[in-house]
């Protein structure tokens, strides 16, 4: 696939559900923080939430969106799961961030027989989904507390990009990861793709092009809608909590569209918005409820610390390519051709590990390293500088 056809796939999957950074002239909120409300554009009005819960309790499905690396989503789709779970204690967990072929490590994680950093290893998550894991890991851990299963709803990405570079017809069965064929697009969630694919694809072949993209946003939105309604249809029948991004999910299209074809119609979609969002951008049928989230404090931006080191694998592990004179790891006595075996304790296997290491250290802090060096092994400690 083309990288601009690959920039327009990763800006469908985080559109805006009811505010983005294409805003309309700014007109009178109807919205209060920390307030349900049903949309209906100017009479979008307050909903309580038990009279919202006992509704959503009777469903099969309900789909929480989010825009991926917003903190605060994360944190209201804990709240929401949370809120479900006392309700429904029989709750499955779908998320978009990890491919169906990671199952049996959610499953172990589930059971309680995995540490946070070998999920994070098993999963690959920096590789197949890049987000801060630190978002997402509270609503792992709440799923293990409570032994509550989670399902990995994606596929590989690299045949959703193959089917928007060649076409679905293009992409053989079996490489479809047992994906059948999506329902047509409404005509409304195509024109909505199309405004955000003609932002960034221009010229003869536009048409083309546009159809294949369309094509594979509708394959993915049948993966995570099979695999959300095979859950649904495990002992029991549970209730089925979605994770995924809002494009994927405002106004009933996507995912909702495709269970609806698959027998499983009326699933819930609820949508965190900012609570500064004019009420006519809450159209009736956006979502089932949106919540109003407030203005959250701008974070710090504290320097992320470094250890001043280029690292190369070689044939006995991780290699230290060369050292900045000067850093952290030249005043800790790190030298080029050391080989790293083990960062704060840890072993190490791969580059990852190291940088994960550092990324995890604070500043004023020290982090012991040891190196291969001459035949011999070598305790070093790298000290890292304190905030300014």
């Amino acid at each position: 696939m083309s990288k601009s056809l690959a920039v327009v796939l990763v800006a469908v999957a985080g559109i805006a559900a009811a505010a983005g950074a294409a805003r309309t002239p700014p007109s009178p909120s109807c919205l209060s923080p920390g307030q349900w409300y049903t949309p209906a554009g100017e009479r979008t009005a307050a909903i309580a939430q038990p009279t919202l819960l006992k509704d959503l309790a009777e469903k099969r499905v309900v789909l929480l969106g989010e825009h991926h690396d917003d903190a605060d989503h994360h944190r209201w789709q804990l709240q929401v799961i949370a809120a479900l779970h006392a309700q429904q204690p029989n709750l499955v967990i779908g998320m978009e961030m990890l491919p169906r072929r990671v199952q049996p490590v959610l499953d172990q994680w589930v059971a309680g027989r995995l540490t946070e950093s070998e999920l994070l290893t098993r999963t690959d998550w920096a590789r197949v989904w890049g987000f801060e894991p630190g978002m997402y890991l509270p609503m792992l851990h709440f799923a293990r507390l409570n032994r509550i299963p989670v399902v990995a709803v994606n596929v590989d990405r690299a045949v959703v990009s193959e089917i928007g570079s060649k076409g679905l017809a293009a992409v053989p069965v079996e490489r479809r990861e047992g994906v059948g064929s999506p329902a047509a697009a409404r005509e409304a969630y195509r024109d909505r793709l199309d405004q955000v694919f003609k932002e960034h694809a221009s010229g003869a072949d536009r048409r083309t092009a546009f159809d294949r993209f369309v094509e594979a946003q509708l394959f993915w939105d049948r993966a995570f809608a099979e695999a959300l309604a095979a859950a649904a249809k495990r002992p029991g029948e549970p209730l089925v909590v979605g994770i995924l991004g809002s494009g994927h999910l405002a106004n009933g299209d996507g995912v909702p569209h495709q269970l609806a074809d698959l027998g499983f119609p009326g699933s819930a979609v609820l949508l965190p918005v900012e609570s500064d969002t004019p009420c006519r951008e809450l159209p009736a049928g956006i979502a089932q409820a949106v919540f109003a989230l407030g203005p959250a404090p701008a974070p710090k931006t504290a320097a992320k610390p470094l250890l001043g080191v280029r690292l190369e694998p070689g044939s006995d592990g991780v290699r230290i390519a060369d050292v900045t004179a000067g850093s952290v790891a030249d005043k800790a006595g790190l030298k080029a051709g050391d080989v790293l075996r083990e960062v704060a304790s840890r072993p190490v296997k791969e580059s990852r590990d190291v940088t994960a290491a550092v990324a995890r250290q604070a500043p004023g802090t020290w982090l012991p390293v040891t190196v291969a060096r001459d035949g011999g092994q070598i305790d070093l400690i790298a000290k890292f500088p304190p905030e300014p």
